[in-house]
């Protein structure tokens, strides 16, 4: 699916009675279960989130790894009390400190990274402190899992934008594919990929396709 049929899909399932909150769960669920496959038992994590729903999802993958008796640390490029909508609901699930997003978080060595700042639907360069963090995380080779796509990648075209995106390890991404899973150099920067059901059911492809 495109990035504009996705987000299509996703309006249709909400209109046909799924919850966003409970969809964005199912996502966190689908990421954690990943990183789990990742990580030895209490390892450190570190958990970037963006500014919409998929800094929602990384809130709530946050939330799920410390309840796994994970060390989580979460920098986010917003206070929790800015995100709006299902993004909000995760974030007021989060109990523990949002670290703003900086440089620092780059060179931290945390066992994981779990890249939630920017999904597939980014259509701008990264900038300012997300920029500076990818870019260190990339240089030192950080093992990165991303959330939908690695932030900086364009969701339809694959390509890296502003010639800056994450590489990660793995990649979850959640209904469908995108082009960028397939397109390179998106397919490269993802790692292995993943595709998650989480509950959008295939009646809603009549809405986009």
């Amino acid at each position: 699916l495109t990035v504009a049929q996705m987000a299509a899909a996703d309006r249709a399932a909400i209109a046909g009675g799924l919850d966003e909150a409970a969809l964005m769960e199912a996502a966190a669920a689908a990421v954690t279960r990943r990183a789990l496959e990742l990580l030895s038992p209490g390892a450190a994590v570190l958990v970037l989130c963006g500014p919409g729903n998929n800094g929602g999802d990384g809130f709530a993958v946050a939330r799920q790894l410390r309840a796994r008796g994970h060390a989580v640390t979460l920098a986010a490029t917003q206070p929790a009390a800015a995100y709006r909508g299902a993004a909000g609901v995760m974030a007021g699930r989060w109990e523990g400190a949002v670290e703003p997003l900086a440089a620092k978080h780059g060179e931290r060595t945390d066992d994981l990274v779990v890249d939630a700042l920017f999904g597939a639907g980014l259509n701008r360069p990264l900038e300012g402190s997300a920029a500076a963090v990818v870019a260190a995380l990339n240089r030192r080779g950080a093992r990165v899992l991303a959330v939908d796509v690695p932030s900086g990648v364009a969701g339809d075209s694959g390509e890296a934008l502003g010639a800056l995106a994450a590489q990660a390890i793995a990649t979850v991404t959640f209904c469908r594919k995108k082009p960028a899973h397939l397109l390179l150099p998106g397919r490269a920067l993802c790692g292995e990929i993943a595709v998650a059901d989480i509950g959008i059911p295939d009646a809603v492809r009549g809405h986009v396709d």
